[in-house]
């Protein structure tokens, strides 16, 4: 375990499963267990694609769309739009999660929490609509597609599945043995 709090292995965190009102209706999804228990034992690095493409908050929610000229979501390809105003966001946010994904190498980050189900956050299972208001499927979101190809070993997971003991336990693991490995590479 570290021994001090500069010791502790930085975890990037969607800034909403830590309280932040950071959500497209200004709300959060503080998550007790990342805040109050792991919180102890990692250093967060906050993220929150969303509000740091310049979206604001509160602001019209988002969604993925099929598009065969979109970006990758899991098996699909997709645009990131505005559910009403249909603003096209795909750009802006692949732009941005590349830029970010570099600054966040520079972090030795040791894992990553996302928001379940999000668009730009969401691992698996995020709805994928069709154009016209029905379900073409599920996929990924934008910004955890960007991370998951550019840093494959990370251990990543989202607060719904970090509700299971088991994969809660081997999270934690996980981000512990990231953490010396990458530690003691920077000490050679």
């Amino acid at each position: 375990m570290p021994t001090s709090p500069d010791d502790r292995p930085r975890v990037g965190i969607s800034r909403c499963l830590l309280g932040d009102e950071v959500r497209y209706d200004g709300g959060h999804k503080r998550d007790a267990f990342l805040v109050d228990i792991l919180g102890g034992l990692v250093q967060w690095v906050p993220v929150c694609p969303e509000v740091e493409i310049g979206m604001g908050t509160p602001r019209e929610p988002i969604h993925l769309v099929a598009a065969p000229d979109g970006a990758a979501s899991g098996a699909h390809r997709v645009r990131l739009l505005g559910v009403h105003s249909k603003r096209d966001w795909t750009e802006r946010a692949g732009a941005w999660s590349r830029g970010r994904i570099d600054d966040l190498r520079s972090t030795h980050l040791a894992g990553f929490v996302l928001k379940a189900n999000s668009p730009s956050c969401g691992i698996d299972g995020v709805p994928i609509e069709d154009g016209g208001g029905a379900e073409a499927g599920t996929g990924r979101g934008l910004f955890a597609q960007a991370l998951i190809e550019a840093l494959p070993d990370l251990p990543i997971e989202d607060e719904r599945r970090l509700a299971a003991p088991a994969i809660r336990e081997a999270f934690i693991a996980r981000v512990f043995a990231h953490h010396r490995a990458h530690t003691a590479q920077r000490h050679r």
